[in-house]
């Protein structure tokens, strides 16, 4: 009896410590956004703006009418919203549980609160205590990277990454044999990783539910639990299943959009596509894929953040600052001793900090020093095939994010890895090693805890640890250019070849003794952290502090390294106060004014200035736009002649696709705007449809045809249209009668019959139409248009936007969700009745 009143009594402590630990994140949370949580001020991240600016067509039509469009003529002539908007009857399901789990804390706090609760979940599943997890959560959530994507705007990049380790733990749960909790848990953290639709975040970490997957294989199969390992595995198949099934609504369409997109199809002509990034088998070119690759001595920025400068840019009050050289400490100092004469500080002030392999960046990947130093411990001390598997996936990771400075394993992957070649910005696959390096931190430290008596044994390995780390520190506060040159490599192309550093030399010294003394503060900072942590490991093994006492202690030391680098990034700067209106979110131009004053309803804008921007599509159907999977087709006529127009070099075959893209206003650029007389309008009847066998034929002829009376379509479409077209009579016509973003009426007037084209894009699914009700098969036309045969007559002719797959993707989407859900209530129920019991 004393047994288990012992028992209730730990188990108790644990539910409070557990309770404790969320209030502690929570606090945390709202603590690094204060003030402006509580002034409801915001963050007005680019990709947030960008997405609003080309949802705002679909998003009032679903404000007037209640009705969610799959389909925007926002932006590209016209396109699907599946990846704009992807909303569907069944995902309402999914919301209401994310923002539960969210606590309903309004972003971004309730962004970092899950990021930190998903990994405290994970480590309680690896049997780590709370006060132990808990400085594992925040060092996790913490990360930069993390704090850094949230300024950036990608949020759902961020949500999905919060999702990935409770779903590990539903793994660990199902191979510890809790099938029912373990399943339950892995299905429904996987459905909510899968619905925050970052497809990319979800395969790099493919490695690492492998690698769990295979560590517990070797464990189970030497303890003879081989059977428990498969119905383990089992049950994680049904439970991924089940995962994929919730999501089927987005899944099953954007793979089949993929197909028609540059992230996913390439080019059909023989001499097309080259913008777009694109190859052959479909996947995106290696230039374009490894052009933010991680450099291999950047990597150190592990250790410490300022190892190549920190940061090009931070948001700042809705739009992003440069972080320069003349921002500094380092720089001031400088011009205050005269060491920088007054004409070079202004140059400094256009120099950025940073001074790395990429291209630029929002900040370094830091997770702490003391957690990389607890990391090689762990690489020491822990045994088991879990320790070898974090091990190996962190070495993979931080490999395979030096890209093209590691391209013989770039390839390899590229070549031989299905979908490995449809992500780029490579370097952000060190989101792997920011997850494996503090949960291995963590493991090391539950060994150290658990073994407190015998904590001799450790003196070594801790001396290696620690002192591998802090010699590297030592190296960076007393020789900084170990570390590689104070210039970048296009620094160094312009500045050296073009022998200005020689011509300036003073300037040049005063540029590497900024960047070079970021390098020796930052590691003298790290080298400080790891003193204090190694500290604090000698107090608690000599019985100076309680096991209680050194977690919080630790709980603090890790807050004060991680808050502080990543308020460098993300901090109240960046926040704005709310904006009320779309006129000042997205100011009208005098152009947009002159537009808006035409009240017809369905007209396009070709914006030369800022064709591939966003904002226009706040307010126009757009010719441009800004999205990363256009449509193949419409990338090339952008490659082939709507890019003639951005090099104020257009021939009449370019502007013969302005008028059949029903470019009613033309925006130059000095915020002129000319009304196009010879736009086609909505839909017109041609005279002479020409058929080709090839796309390469197919645009050859938009360089002579008029599309005003002549067509020209792939042969294919010929059983569709016709060999031939009636004669036109006089007073033949087709106009469009009204519009709505996913439907179209028109009416059309032939005496003889013929060919309608219309001035929409033509995708190859989803689109039906009708002439008086009955089905009416559509065709493409010179090269990304529709076109349908009309008969004689006088005809109502409707075209809509309604995937059948959605339909039944959406149904099979619910019941999976509601089978999730009730596996979940079961679990709870299974994991409550034992303890009611024991009472």
């Amino acid at each position: 009896m004393r047994q288990q009143i012992t028992t209730m009594e730990k188990n108790n402590k644990s539910i409070i410590g557990i309770i404790a630990s969320i209030a502690v994140m929570l606090i945390i949370a709202v603590a690094y956004f204060y003030p402006d949580i509580f002034e409801g001020n915001e963050l007005r991240q680019h990709d947030t703006l960008q997405g609003k600016a080309i949802s705002q067509e679909v998003n009032t039509y679903l404000d007037e009418t209640g009705e969610q469009s799959m389909w925007t003529n926002s932006l590209f002539g016209g396109m699907p919203t599946f990846q704009i908007t992807p909303s569907y009857q069944s995902g309402k399901l999914i919301t209401f549980v994310s923002n539960a789990y969210r606590l309903w804390l309004p972003s971004p706090a309730g962004l970092l609160f899950i990021m930190m609760t998903g990994f405290f979940i994970l480590l309680l599943t690896l049997k780590v205590k709370w006060y132990l997890a808990l400085p594992g959560a925040i060092a996790y959530g913490f990360s930069s990277y993390f704090i850094i994507i949230i300024g950036a705007g990608h949020i759902w990049k961020f949500i999905t990454l919060a999702y990935i380790p409770p779903t590990i733990a539903g793994m660990v749960l199902c191979y510890r044999g809790k099938y029912l909790a373990g399943g339950a848990i892995a299905a429904l953290f996987a459905m909510l990783q899968i619905a925050s639709n970052h497809i990319q975040m979800s395969y790099y970490f493919l490695m690492v539910v492998a690698g769990f997957a295979i560590a517990y294989a070797v464990t189970l199969f030497r303890e003879k639990k081989v059977k428990q390992w498969c119905i383990a595995t089992a049950t994680l198949a049904g439970a991924a299943v089940l995962a994929v099934l919730a999501n089927s609504p987005n899944l099953y369409n954007t793979y089949e959009y993929s197909k028609e997109t540059m992230r996913g199809k390439h080019s059909e002509l023989a001499q097309g596509g080259t913008n777009s990034g694109v190859t052959a088998n479909g996947g995106l070119n290696k230039d374009y894929i490894t052009a933010w690759s991680y450099g291999k001595s950047e990597t150190f920025s592990l250790l410490i953040p300022n190892i190549k400068g920190g940061a090009t840019i931070k948001p700042e009050k809705g739009g992003t600052k440069l972080m320069s050289l003349g921002d500094t400490e380092a720089a001031a100092e400088l011009v205050n001793e005269g060491k920088i004469p007054a004409e070079f500080k202004g140059y400094l002030d256009q120099l950025p900090q940073y001074f790395g392999d990429q291209p630029m960046t929002n900040g370094p990947v830091y997770i702490g020093a003391l957690f990389v130093a607890l990391f090689i411990l762990g690489c020491i001390i822990v045994k088991g095939p879990v320790k070898w598997m974090l091990l190996i996936v962190t070495l993979l990771s931080i490999a395979l994010s030096w890209g093209h400075n590691m391209m013989w394993l770039t390839d390899l992957m590229i070549d031989h890895f299905p979908m490995y070649n449809k992500f780029r910005t490579v370097a952000s696959i060190l989101v792997v090693a920011e997850f494996t390096i503090p949960l291995l931190a963590i493991l090391a430290l539950k060994q150290l805890i658990d073994d407190r008596e015998n904590w001799r044994q450790y003196r070594k390995p801790l001396a290696i640890s620690f002192g591998i780390c802090m010699a590297i520190c030592a190296i960076g506060i007393i020789q900084p250019s170990f570390f590689g040159s104070y210039l970048s490599d296009q620094e160094y192309d312009v500045y050296i070849a073009s022998g200005m550093a020689q011509q300036v030399p003073q300037l040049f010294s005063a540029i590497e003794n900024v960047r070079m003394s970021m390098v020796s503060s930052d590691a003298l900072r790290s080298f400080i952290f790891l003193g204090i942590g190694c500290g604090l490991l000698l107090l608690f093994f000599k019985g100076t502090i309680s096991r209680n006492a050194f977690c919080a202690l630790l709980t603090i030391v890790v807050i004060a390294d991680l808050f502080t680098v990543n308020k460098r990034y993300l901090n109240t700067d960046s926040f704005v106060t709310p904006i009320g209106s779309a006129a000042e979110t997205f100011p009208m131009t005098a152009a947009d004014r002159s537009i808006l004053a035409d009240t017809a309803m369905n007209y396009r804008v070709m914006n030369i200035p800022r064709f591939s921007e966003a904002a226009p599509s706040y307010y126009h159907k757009t010719i441009g736009g800004y999205h990363a999977a256009k449509l193949t087709r419409y990338q090339d006529m952008i490659d082939r002649h709507l890019s003639h127009f951005l090099a104020q070099n257009p021939t009449q075959a370019d502007m013969n696709i302005l008028n059949m893209l029903n470019a009613k206003y033309i925006v130059t650029g000095d915020d002129q705007v000319f009304t196009n007389p010879d736009a086609l309008g909505n839909a017109w009847l041609i005279d002479k449809i020409i058929y080709v066998a090839t796309a390469d034929d197919e645009m050859g002829a938009l360089d002579s045809i008029n599309p005003a009376v002549t067509a020209v379509s792939d042969s294919k479409f010929k059983e569709i249209l016709g060999s031939g077209i009636p004669e036109k009579a006089l007073g033949d016509t087709i106009f469009e009668t009204s519009y709505a973003p996913n439907r179209l009426t028109y009416h059309s007037k032939s005496a003889n019959g013929g060919v309608a084209v219309f001035s929409e894009i033509y995708f190859p699914w989803g689109w039906k139409a009708s002439i008086n009700g009955a089905d009416a098969p559509i065709a493409r036309v010179d090269y990304i248009l529709r076109a349908l045969k009309v008969p004689s007559g006088e005809w109502d002719i409707v075209m809509t936007f309604d995937p059948k797959s959605t339909h039944t993707a959406t149904t099979i989407a619910t019941i999976a969700i509601v089978i999730i859900y009730l596996t979940v209530i079961l679990a709870i129920l299974s994991a409550a009745l034992p303890l009611k019991r024991k009472k």
